[in-house]
């Protein structure tokens, strides 16, 4: 599986871009600013439905703009399929395959699995909670069917919860009037039901990061001690904050009584104190917390490792393999890592990456080189148009009829593959 061409309208930078992309390695070569991240990110946005960069939809869309869309011709075999999503700055995301009936973009996403590779990596091991979660999440997407959903849902059933919590302790704080109990009553019955709800869905979401989690464990470990070639030990574990999760049967009730003993202090702060939302990702080097203990060098390696399992699963569970995406990660590894990233890379259907300067990434022959310069022009003042709204609206016509004349051979592959 390749994405074979790529069209982008107010993506981030672009207010319009389009380009062919080859299978085997691609790359995309510019300086900094002119939006070559930007352009992967958008792959990896189609295939996940979210991107490592952003924690919401709205800086995915140019300033200034109310939607985003993402198109890509996807060549599997002998067929091609037209995916589009269109990200929203308001209301749900929304997907086409091939131009039919438009759907929630979760009902697509992990149909174009791609692993991406960047320079905060490192982040998985030595960051905060969160951004092993976005790991484990687009994990989810890539490797279980309905996950996408399934973290909507329980994120909304959340910020319900959150929004009643709000209003009893707010209400507490002015006082208990015989108005102000009256309506404390009638958020306590609210709040009893979107618990329920909460215990549920979180309880579902935990089943199914644990699951995830035992699925990328063994090939994690495996990868470690071959690219580290040393005899350390590493493991990874899921840490949930519902505990009683794996210890019963049917841990709701437990779970229930657990809620009960900290509902004052979650009406104090107005927040859900427990949940999937607060979830962890262990990473263990000889026992002991990596973040804590493990070397620059090892949290490296532990990181690449992690992605690697990633593919690797993914390819295994899916039977399809991941596109490759490197983001920049040549000017940030030594010479060593480089090479084993390569090595890993290089034989994988298709790889995007982006560099800098060409001396910033091994040799490779038979790569696609693309001058991301030239997509907006290729003159060096030009290059502005990416980060000036107002300089791109300027040129929005002469780039429209490029877009228009894309999206058209996108329109006839998809015909010709309905009359085969």
């Amino acid at each position: 599986m390749h994405v074979s061409r790529l069209a982008l309208d107010r993506f981030r930078s672009w207010h319009q871009c389009v380009l062919d992309l080859n299978p085997g390695v691609n790359v995309l070569q510019g300086r900094n600013g002119l939006g070559k991240t930007n352009i992967v990110e958008a792959v990896e946005v189609l295939s996940t439905g979210g991107s490592h960069r952003a924690s919401s939809s709205l800086p995915l869309i140019e300033r200034g703009q109310t939607s985003a869309v993402i198109r890509a011709n996807v060549e599997d075999g002998d067929r091609t399929t037209t995916y589009e999503v269109t990200i929203a700055s308001r209301g749900a995301n929304r997907g086409r395959v091939n131009g039919g009936a438009s759907v929630y973009m979760r009902d697509i996403v992990g149909r174009v699995p791609c692993v991406t590779f960047t320079p905060e990596d490192q982040r998985m091991v030595a960051g905060d909670p969160a951004t092993r979660r976005g790991f484990l999440d687009q994990a989810g997407v890539l490797l279980t069917p309905g996950y996408a959903a399934l973290t909507q849902n329980f994120a909304k059933i959340g910020r319900q919860r959150a929004a009643l919590l709000k209003q009893l302790g707010d209400r507490g704080a002015n006082g208990a009037s015989g108005a102000v109990a009256s309506m404390n009553d009638a958020v306590l019955s609210g709040l009893e039901i979107w618990t329920g709800q909460f215990i549920e869905a979180g309880v579902e979401l935990t089943k199914r990061r644990h699951a995830v989690v035992e699925q990328l464990a063994e090939p994690f470990a495996r990868i470690y001690a071959e690219l580290a070639g040393e005899t350390e030990q590493v493991e990874l574990r899921y840490a949930p904050s519902f505990d009683e999760v794996m210890a019963f049967d049917d841990p709701a009730p437990h779970i229930s009584q657990h809620f009960q003993r900290i509902y004052p202090g979650e009406v104090a702060r107005g927040v859900n104190l427990i949940g999937p939302q607060r979830d962890d990702l262990a990473l263990e080097l000889n026992g002991m917390a990596a973040r804590e203990y493990a070397s620059n060098g090892e949290m490296w390696t532990m990181a690449l490792a992690l992605k690697m399992a990633l593919f690797e699963t993914v390819a295994r569970v899916t039977d399809v393999t991941p596109i490759v995406i490197l983001d920049d990660v040549f000017a940030q590894l030594d010479e060593h890592r480089r090479n084993q990233i390569m090595a890993f890379a290089a034989g994988q259907p298709q790889v995007l990456i982006t560099v800098a300067a060409a001396s910033d990434m091994p040799e490779l022959p038979g790569a696609k080189v693309i001058d991301v310069a030239s997509l907006v022009g290729g003159d060096a003042d030009e290059t502005a148009v990416v980060e000036d709204p107002g300089r791109v609206a300027d040129d929005a016509d002469a780039r429209a009829r490029e877009v228009r004349s894309a999206e058209a051979g996108i329109e006839r592959t998809v015909d010709g593959q309905a009359a085969r």
